[in-house]
């Protein structure tokens, strides 16, 4: 055995006893083939979106035909289905050990080509799910909509309320709360690249569902109409998209990007932090803060916060890092586990905005 084996072999264990069994075989899985290379950037979209059909039917508990992993006292990682009047979508749920009635609620929107459960190897938000209890529902793109799996980020239809993708994610969230009793004030999305261009329109299009939004590698809401001007917001930006709307809400954002992207460049991030910043109104300040993460990698960490102190708007520039998740783990695609940990530092931002909230 290997040294590099040997603690895949370690952590494919830990998995098992956990009861998070397709974890752990993807974990042993990429220990034998090779794991992805941290620096390989994820294709941005395939810029020929393919007419969304019916999307095959996935195993899920409820059609009876493939329950989620579970044994007593254990936690549970399970594809279901879910299908509304903008059609239908398959995703994987995360349910932590100690689940119950309450528990907020993160959703995970993969990059191109990867799926659920690589996203969930990569950026380990399983562990943190069970380590600060959540719930995390990773929705999960057809090729029958996109060849490359990629979220239709730049596509008007896709950039609206109660239709396209983002009513199939936003069905799937509102699925989840009602059947499991989660927290419905506590309820937050995320996405890389193509996912964090769709989490940041999920922000934009459902204030009222969402409470804070974490965009890694992302694009803003409205930054492209079209297939040039997609290729082109993710070379130079494209502007700060649409205005909020008046009388919606101020979702708070943190974003992840590096500064060696030349898949998305993170003049992307920039223009994420503006439209947050407009949307918050007010008279806020912006302090900066610089650090090194454990590994050695430096990175510049803007906060926005309010009279009150309370932050709005993180913006973490990480240098160095190409188009991967920062800290993830190399047992998923597209991650570089030398950067900070952008997985704890959103599920913390998250749980900070949502007790800023119970306390005002």
């Amino acid at each position: 055995m290997t040294s590099g084996l040997q603690p895949r072999m370690a952590e494919a264990l830990r998995l098992t006893r956990a009861g998070r069994l397709v974890e752990a075989a993807a974990l042993l899985k990429s220990g034998l083939t090779g794991a992805p290379d941290a620096s390989a950037p994820v294709p941005p979209t395939d810029l020929k979106p393919a007419k969304r059909s019916a999307a095959p039917r996935l195993p899920s508990a409820r059609s009876g035909h493939a329950a989620p992993q579970r044994t007593k006292g254990s936690a549970s990682f399970g594809e279901h289905n879910y299908q509304g009047a903008a059609g239908q979508l398959g995703y994987w749920l995360y349910s932590p050990a100690d689940a119950k009635a309450g528990m907020p609620v993160v959703v995970m929107l993969h990059g191109c080509t990867q799926s659920p459960e690589d996203f969930a190897l990569g950026t380990g938000m399983n562990r943190l799910a069970d380590e600060f209890g959540f719930l995390v529902i990773y929705p999960g793109q057809t090729r029958s909509a996109n060849a490359q799996k990629c979220w239709n980020w730049f596509r008007p239809g896709d950039q609206q309320r109660d239709g396209g993708e983002p009513a199939l994610i936003a069905g799937i969230t509102r699925e989840v709360i009602s059947r499991l009793g989660a927290d419905a004030s506590r309820v937050f999305v995320a996405g890389l690249s193509a996912g964090g261009a769709a989490a940041a329109i999920m922000a934009a299009a459902y204030p009222d569902l969402y409470a804070a939004a974490g965009v890694h590698s992302g694009l803003a809401c409205g930054s492209a109409r079209d297939l040039p001007s997609a290729l082109g917001a993710m070379r130079s930006g494209g502007g700060h998209g649409p205005a909020a709307r008046p009388g919606a809400r101020f979702v708070p954002v943190i974003t992840f990007h590096g500064d060696s992207d030349s898949t998305v460049h993170e003049i992307n991030s920039r223009e994420i932090v503006a439209a947050a910043s407009q949307a918050a109104g007010g008279h806020p300040t912006t302090r900066i803060e610089k650090g090194r993460s454990a590994a050695g990698r430096s990175y510049t960490r803007a906060l926005t916060v309010d009279s009150a102190g309370r932050t709005l708007i993180e913006q973490w520039t990480v240098h160095g890092l190409a188009h991967a998740w920062s800290g993830g783990d190399r047992s998923g695609s597209y991650t570089d586990p030398n950067g900070p940990d952008a997985s704890r530092e959103m599920v913390r931002f998250f749980l900070e905005q949502a007790g800023a909230r119970a306390s005002a």
